[in-house]
Parts: C-alpha cells; sequence; structure tokens
C-alpha cells in the first residue's frame, strides 16, 4: 500500500511539472502565441520596408513626387505662388 501511495503522489507531481514547468505544456501554449505574434509584426515590417522602398525609389527620381513632399511636409513654396496666411 505504501508503495502503490508513493507512486500515485509521485506521478501527480511529474503530471504537474509536465503541465506548470519549465517548458511545459502552458510555456509551449505561450511560445506559441508570442511566436504568432511577432510573425504577425514581422509581415507588417516587410509591407512598411517595401512602402519605404517604393518612397525611395520616388524621391530619386520622380520631380513631382519631390514637388509633393516639399510641399506639403516641408511647407516650401514655388517661386510666384501666392501664400495666405490667416491670424487665429
Amino acid at each position: 500500500m505504501k508503495v502503490g501511495r508513493y507512486l500515485i503522489v509521485f506521478l501527480v507531481l511529474m503530471g504537474l511539472l509536465i503541465v506548470f514547468g519549465d517548458k511545459g505544456l502552458v510555456d509551449n501554449y505561450v511560445m506559441k502565441e508570442k511566436l504568432v505574434s511577432l510573425r504577425n509584426a514581422n509581415k507588417r515590417m516587410i509591407h512598411e520596408n517595401k512602402d519605404l522602398k517604393k518612397k525611395i525609389v520616388l524621391l530619386r527620381n520622380n520631380l513631382r513626387y519631390i514637388e509633393m513632399v516639399a510641399r506639403d511636409e516641408i511647407g516650401m513654396v514655388k517661386k510666384g505662388d501666392i501664400v495666405y496666411r490667416f491670424d487665429d
């Protein structure tokens, strides 16, 4: 009888270690969720890099795009443009 009890206690402890221990089932689940999250972040970065590469090509070669960026983002004006300033 004593051997049976020790065996049951041993099996319960081993089961707890398998489920909750280091690199156990719970840890495995958390790592899978983290892997999915990292893969999604990688996909977003790949798309962002593609968009940035397109902008680089446009900035190197397309004068209209360069002018648009200069006007919209920097606030530059072309010679001969009329600028209106409104006070708040």
